[in-house]
């Protein structure tokens, strides 16, 4: 199947230009969206807060591992650099 695509002309002081007629393919695209989210299998509330917990905690692992290691080269650092 063809479209045919609809142009109007809008006129400006610039001289005027031509503007697709996209409204109603947006508004299309919001009607195929919230169809296509009744498909979707959301997860429950027991899944989203043990998920959240374990991003979180996960989160805080990194950091103090990462901080561990920052503290170690950093003292590495001072000992062999800065020393007298």
């Amino acid at each position: 199947m063809v479209r045919i695509r609809y142009y109007r002309r809008i006129d400006s002081p610039s001289g005027g230009f031509l503007v697709r007629e996209t409204m109603g393919r947006f508004t299309q695209y919001l009607r195929d969206t919230k169809g296509e989210l009744k498909h979707v299998s959301w997860p429950t509330q027991k899944q989203v807060l043990v998920f959240t917990v374990l991003v979180i905690a996960i989160s805080i692992a990194v950091s103090l591992y990462l901080g561990l290691f920052d503290f170690i080269f950093t003292t590495a650092i001072d000992f062999f650099f800065f020393s007298n």
